[in-house]
């Protein structure tokens, strides 16, 4: 299990899809390649919405104070 506290390491997904050349993509390419990271957008929103859920409903039982 990762530690939640530890940084992560550098070079994620992210970092290295930002650097790609975009040059050699036709237009149908960059079209699904924008569909496909719109999908992964909706999906890290509605995990992290699922998170900040399951914290508020933690600090609702515990009396903690949420901290983002």
């Amino acid at each position: 299990m990762e530690e939640p506290d530890r940084p992560r390491p550098s070079g994620d997904a992210a970092s290295r899809l930002a650097l790609e050349d975009l040059g050699p993509y036709s237009q149908a390419e960059l079209g699904e390649r924008i569909a496909l990271l719109e999908a992964e957008i909706a999906r890290v929103k509605s995990h992290r919405d699922k998170a900040a859920a399951h914290r508020a409903a933690a600090d609702a039982l515990f009396g903690g104070k949420g901290g983002g």
